[in-house]
């Protein structure tokens, strides 16, 4: 049923419930998991010098994903692959899946309602109303 899986990331901290769901499914199908982070090329001003910070954001991401495939690995899943991509988070998730030909995408959400998610967005909230495949998200922690 699924034979790609991605998880996108970023360089915070992972949602830990979202990584395991993710690593869930993958082996359930034994599919490839693809772990995901977007370099966000929409936050650098363009009034700085933004070689290095671009050259410091990527490095980030790759210690990240890198990190994260090491996990999935560890737990015996060896198909396992790291990308980093540059542009707007959501178009970035977007568009590595359609050109890695992804069936399902598996998502952390912070749970943000109301006026919360109106001021900051939401890039998960994105991705489900523009993806053509299934995104499956999930709560980034249980509320009480």
């Amino acid at each position: 049923m699924y034979e790609r899986v991605l998880f996108p990331t970023d360089v915070g901290d992972p949602s830990e419930r979202a990584l395991e769901t993710a690593l869930d499914v993958a082996e359930r199908y034994d599919a490839e998991l693809h772990v995901l982070t977007v370099v966000d090329t929409t936050r650098v001003s363009a009034d700085v010098e933004t070689g290095p910070t671009l050259e410091r954001a990527e490095r980030t991401g790759s210690t990240t994903v890198e990190r994260l495939v090491d996990r999935i690995r560890d737990r015996g899943h060896e198909r396992a692959v790291s990308a980093v991509v540059h542009g707007r988070p959501h178009g970035g998730i977007l568009s590595y899946a359609e050109n890695h030909d992804i069936d399902l995408i598996v998502m952390g959400t912070h749970g943000r309602t109301g006026l919360d998610r109106y001021l900051v967005g939401s890039i998960t909230e994105k991705v489900v109303r523009l993806s053509d495949v299934p995104v499956l998200t999930v709560r980034h922690r249980l509320e009480a």
